[in-house]
């Protein structure tokens, strides 16, 4: 058989690809920030911890407008961008156009009543507030988003959720997200170049443990144990064992598995997150406060969202030096606790693509070779490979060679794109679990058998990851201690 594709169809017709464009175009134009000076990314709106709504969003760059000028914006030029984007695709742009409308606002919505301090803040910030008391769930904004979506995909009539699915794209937008998160792991190199090397080794073993302890048991249990296919088995194994939604799409995108795999998939990736959010932090905290580091690192490697690693490596933190604070006598410099938690984690995130490749390179190879009996053009493997990740570690090296080759000076850089890789990488990641939730119907999810993936999802999870994480961590940081502030025993 010949293939007579060339290596760039594609490059304007596919969501991967625009992924990688419009991702990339954010990257850039942060960098063109910095070299600059120009406020050509303050613009994004970024949402806040509050209890007066009026400072609930605002401009990532302080002072540079309104909150309300810097949403309307941030509504506009997103729009215009991905409406461009729909438009070379050949959708249909007005229906694209309405239904993300109505996404946006409820993806706001969502943001806002998250992120009121009663709900997010942790203690650390509750005098900040105004508060003596808080729940402390700094992802939950990620739950609001998901319901509202659930809500709508579940209970609207159904000619209401065919004309939303025509703007909730959940794969495309948390595939931006991905690629402005590789600006976020250039940024936290060139911030954390001082003890970096300090938690490299914590990269090492999670990448060992999520790749080649956790993958093939989570695998070979849905496999063997559920009897479910190597698709189901590879994305699942995935989102399982790796970082969840975006690994669950990444290895879908290598696998050619359904569409509706990484979208179930993701659901249980959220919700299982949450419940970790929760749990984990007072747990390690009891049990683990005199090896706090080990107690950092055994988050970033069991929990599989970057929201909620991040969030219970900050409940940890708070936690972890109130009671050392109370109990040891001593008090930890803030910051170190969370910082395991969210390196190792990007450790983890970093290897997204690295992965996608040798799958593709198996199915295509071994399993599509296998099924079809003939031979597969070896360029197959160009196709089958998620493109989006390659804009993940352009955005990284990017910012990694500008800054530590000394090309654009470190402050401007991060300042530059700090707005790209948090506020509106922040803001796709939500936008995607608002689609997700309009896109799930469970109805379907029923036919596909949820009930059955959702035990499975919990044993490995529960039984396999975060046993073999704590393992891990404590192997590779046991005696790691965090900066003394002051000791309030000794003197």
């Amino acid at each position: 058989m010949t293939d007579k594709r060339k290596w760039y169809d594609g490059m304007f017709s596919t969501e991967d690809w625009w992924a990688f464009w419009l991702g990339g175009f954010f990257v850039i134009l942060g960098i063109l920030a910095a070299v600059t000076h120009l406020p050509l990314t303050g613009w994004i709106v970024k949402f806040k911890g509050w209890v007066d709504i009026s400072h609930a969003f605002g401009s990532a760059q302080k002072g540079l407008m309104g909150p309300w000028a810097s949403l309307i914006v941030s509504y506009i030029i997103f729009t215009a961008v991905t409406a461009a984007a729909a438009a070379i695709m050949k959708w249909n742009v007005k229906d694209y156009i309405a239904a993300w409308t109505i996404i946006f606002v409820l993806t706001v919505v969502a943001y806002i009543i998250g992120k009121h301090a009663y709900i997010s803040a942790p203690a650390t910030k509750w005098h900040k507030f105004g508060l003596e008391s808080g729940l402390q769930l700094g992802g939950a904004y990620y739950i609001f988003a998901l319901v509202i979506g659930l809500i709508i995909g579940n209970f609207a009539p159904k000619s209401f959720i065919d004309f939303m699915k025509k703007g909730a794209r959940p794969e495309w937008f948390i595939k931006i997200a991905i690629v402005c998160l590789g600006a976020k792991l250039g940024v936290k190199a060139l911030e954390s170049a001082h003890f970096a090397a300090h938690l490299i080794i914590s990269g090492i073993c999670a990448t060992i443990a999520g790749y080649l302890l956790y993958w093939p048991l989570a695998y070979l249990l849905l496999r063997r144990g559920f009897g479910y296919s190597r698709e189901w088995s590879a994305c699942f194994a995935s989102a399982s064992s790796i970082c969840g939604v975006s690994a669950a799409i990444a290895t879908a995108g290598a696998v050619r598995a359904k569409p509706i795999i990484p979208v179930l998939l993701s659901t249980l990736v959220v919700v299982y997150a949450t419940v970790q959010l929760i749990l984990y932090p007072p747990i390690l905290t009891k049990f683990l406060l005199h090896e706090p580091i080990v107690a950092g690192s055994s988050l970033g490697l069991a929990i599989k969202t970057d929201g909620a690693d991040a969030a219970s490596g900050a409940i940890l933190d708070e936690l972890m030096r109130s009671a050392a604070q109370l109990k040891l006598g001593v008090i930890w410099e803030e910051g170190w606790i969370t910082l395991s938690s969210i390196m190792t984690k990007i450790w983890i995130d970093m290897f997204i693509g690295l992965w996608a490749f040798i799958l593709a390179v198996i199915w295509v190879a071994y399993f599509e070779k296998r099924k079809a009996g003939e031979k597969i053009p070896k360029i197959e493997i160009w196709f089958r490979f998620p493109k989006f990740v390659l804009g993940y570690f352009f955005a990284m090296l990017i910012v990694m060679i500008l800054g530590f080759g000394n090309i654009v000076p470190v402050k401007d850089l991060i300042a530059g794109v700090k707005p790209v890789e948090g506020a509106l990488r922040h803001l796709f990641f939500l936008l995607t679990f608002t689609s997700i939730g309009i896109v799930t119907d469970f109805r379907e999810l029923r036919k596909a058998g949820l009930g059955k993936l959702a035990v499975a999802y919990g044993l490995v999870i529960f039984c396999i990851v975060t046993p073999l994480a704590l393992l891990i961590a404590w192997v590779f940081h046991h005696g790691m201690m965090p900066p003394v502030v002051k000791n309030m025993i000794g003197g």
